[in-house]
């Protein structure tokens, strides 16, 4: 059984790289390719890669349901709190320019900034609760 050894030393060696591109891609959307969406999606796929070789309970255990339903939440209020404040700083929902009144390419850089950390979170989250749920079909 050598090659579950290799596997699990390669992975634990590749895993920090993807969740650091995950991030990358997270915080340069706004100037290249990439976003929230993307993150989200390459962020649980170091997730994925970690259940596929130690197991689900291993993912469970780092990453708790708890936990993936709170970040879910957390992700869609991040989202609609950045179009709430932008409201009650008078401009429409989702108008960035009000957040720096005085820059506001500045504003718009910072409101899709946060936006999309809220849309990472949510899909990253929904990602890995949808593989949990899958790879856990069957089992009691």
């Amino acid at each position: 059984m050598t090659y579950y050894t290799i596997l699990r030393v390669v992975s634990k060696l590749l895993i920090p790289y993807v969740l650091l591109f995950a991030l990358y891609v997270q915080f340069h959307g706004d100037y290249g390719p990439g976003g929230g969406f993307q993150a989200g999606v390459i962020f649980a796929a170091g997730f994925v890669l970690y259940g596929l070789i130690y197991g689900l309970t291993e993912v469970r255990r780092v990453a708790p349901a708890r936990m993936i339903e709170l970040l879910i939440a957390s992700g869609v209020l991040v989202f609609a709190g950045t179009g709430v404040v932008t409201m009650l700083l008078g401009g429409n929902f989702l108008e960035y320019g009000v957040l720096a009144p005085a820059h506001p390419s500045t504003g718009q850089h910072y409101g899709i900034l946060v936006v999309e950390l809220g849309v990472g979170m949510t899909v990253a989250a929904v990602m890995i609760a949808i593989y949990s749920t899958f790879a856990g079909r069957g089992r009691a």
